[in-house]
């Protein structure tokens, strides 16, 4: 679905095809960023091009939601936020992910982006949203819980596109 949403500071807009020399240097390969992500670091902008693609094509899905997040001052795009998948189908329980570019971390950006979206589904009726962390990405895990998520256990998962096992916070955020 393309749909645009606005906060105070940030735009969260479809992605283009232009977005891919931006997406590489500002995240995608940044290993600081991807280890938290269940993918690994794009190792040229044809990566960052490729998976572009998949993702606009999706959009014709009505159910799929994928931003682009831009600063509103000067135009940058600094991440992504989207709902990666639905617990019990599309009526179920929506789980966000996202990443942003290292040096927007710690400034607000993401908890902004993220309450925004949130909000969005709340608004669509959605009951609550599931966004998970890895237990030790301490950033991640903060912006959840400034989104008011409660923390409901820790899980092992595999990352199959890096191979290993990782420990996951889950955390489920409440319709207000």
């Amino acid at each position: 679905m393309k749909l645009t949403l606005e906060t105070e500071r940030l735009r969260l807009r479809p992605f283009v095809l232009e977005d891919a020399e931006a997406m590489f240097h500002n995240w995608a390969s940044d290993p600081e960023v991807t280890k938290y992500l269940t993918w690994n670091p794009h190792e040229t902008v044809e990566d960052s091009r490729r998976i572009l693609r998949q993702w606009i094509d999706e959009y014709e899905k009505p159910e799929r939601l994928n931003f682009a997040i831009v600063r509103k001052a000067g135009n940058e795009l600094m991440g992504s936020i989207d709902v990666v998948g639905y617990l019990d189908g599309v009526a179920g329980t929506p789980v966000i992910g996202y990443c942003l570019a290292r040096k927007h971390w710690n400034q607000g950006y993401m908890t902004e982006a993220c309450r925004c979206l949130l909000d969005y589904l709340f608004s669509r009726g959605y009951a609550q949203v599931r966004i998970d962390a890895m237990v030790e990405n301490t950033g991640s895990n903060r912006v959840i819980e400034k989104c008011g998520g409660v923390f409901q256990d820790t899980e092992k998962e595999l990352l199959p596109l890096k191979n290993t096992v990782v420990q996951m916070n889950r955390y489920l955020v409440y319709k207000p």
